[in-house]
């Protein structure tokens, strides 16, 4: 809220150079912002009583876009990749989806690890265990286990992420 929207009865009043001017009545405030011929923004409205300052209202707003550009900038997004497995894998394979799970992890990213079961494989979920035990086992060096094993319908999942 910039200027006449202010409509509190009173204002913790903030100079424009960042002094305390104190605690006055809206229209006090809104007259030395005039004298100073600069905007009156509110800056906390729900301090008791509401904050104001005394500020260029544009370059206000400029500052503000500013810093939330950069500390857009600087925040990583953790992207969740997936890798999917047979009961019935080959360890050549087993090996190749190993190595793009190190290419994964070193670039920051958590893995998802989906052993997927169809038609009689699922009577012996509990003896492919160690595939995805053997998974995370050989990716020890550099990942850890977050979430373990466990099973969700007709597929085992395990969650690993990058060490710190």
């Amino acid at each position: 809220m910039i200027n006449e929207q202010i409509r509190d009865k009173e204002v913790r009043l903030i100079g424009e150079n960042g002094e305390q001017l104190g605690i006055m009545s809206a229209r006090e405030a809104m007259r030395l912002a005039e004298e100073a011929e600069l905007d009156l923004v509110k800056i906390a409205p729900t301090a008791k009583p509401p904050v104001c300052k005394i500020v260029d209202y544009g370059k206000f707003k400029y500052e503000q876009v500013r810093k939330e550009k950069e500390a857009r900038k600087k925040q990583k997004i953790i992207e969740i990749k997936e890798i999917r497995l047979s009961p019935n894998i080959d360890t050549n394979d087993l090996n190749t989806k190993i190595n793009a799970a190190r290419k994964f992890l070193t670039k920051g990213d958590k893995v998802k690890i989906t052993l997927r079961f169809r038609g009689r494989e699922m009577a012996h979920m509990n003896n492919s265990r160690h595939i995805l035990d053997d998974f995370a086992e050989s990716l020890s060096d550099i990942s850890v286990v977050e979430k373990a094993p466990k099973v969700e319908g007709r597929s085992m999942t395990m969650f690993l992420t990058e060490k710190r």
